[in-house]
């Protein structure tokens, strides 16, 4: 059975020039681990196609039970070129509590 990660977690977005992050935190720490498990570089990447155009690296945070994601190529040209809607990114985390796992 799958279930939104909004059912289970939170996230924010950051951004630096083209590149965007996203962080997702479980709302339970008992989540961790089931977020460890499904939510990999390669599905965010999927997920969030529209808008990720270079590579997404994931990077653990156990002493925070966080994930994080660094996404390159993300907010078409950076924040001060884009023509963007969204050009900080900042919806995507939204969009990210979006996906099933």
């Amino acid at each position: 059975m799958s279930q939104k990660l909004s059912d289970i977690a939170h996230s924010r977005a950051g951004d630096k020039g083209n590149t965007l992050v996203l962080s997702l935190f479980p709302l339970e720490e008992k989540n961790y681990e089931l977020l460890v498990e499904r939510v990999t570089a390669e599905k965010i990447k999927q997920h969030l196609a529209h808008q990720l155009k270079g590579s997404v690296i994931r990077h653990e945070i156990p002493e925070l039970k966080a994930l994080l994601f660094t996404c390159e190529s993300a907010l078409a040209s950076g924040v001060t070129t884009s023509l963007a809607m969204d050009a900080h990114g900042k919806s995507l985390s939204y969009a990210l509590l979006e996906m099933r796992i």
